[in-house]
């Protein structure tokens, strides 16, 4: 799984949010609000660039306290969340 190129991670009035630039804003037409965790899984997956629910969730173990079927958990439900609104694929 990767990004889908043409949206990037902003900040606007203070939030974090997905937004698309050129021709994914063109088809996207919304903004996607992210909290802190949520904003720092997109910059990971970025740099990981091909990336799968648990590498995604390997990095965020080794970096907050969280257990590993929780992080897997949650980054399976965001990533899920993130398909349907088509901002990776």
């Amino acid at each position: 799984m990767k990004r889908k190129e043409g949206f990037v991670l902003r900040t606007v009035c203070g939030e974090k949010v997905i937004v698309g630039e050129g021709l994914g804003a063109i088809d996207f037409g919304k903004l996607v609000s992210l909290n802190d965790t949520a904003a720092w899984i997109w910059e990971k997956a970025g740099e990981l660039g091909e990336f799968d629910a648990q590498a995604l969730a390997d990095a965020l173990c080794e970096t907050y306290e969280v257990d590993d079927a929780t992080a897997l958990a949650d980054v399976e439900a965001l990533l899920k969340q993130w398909k349907e609104l088509g901002i990776v694929e």
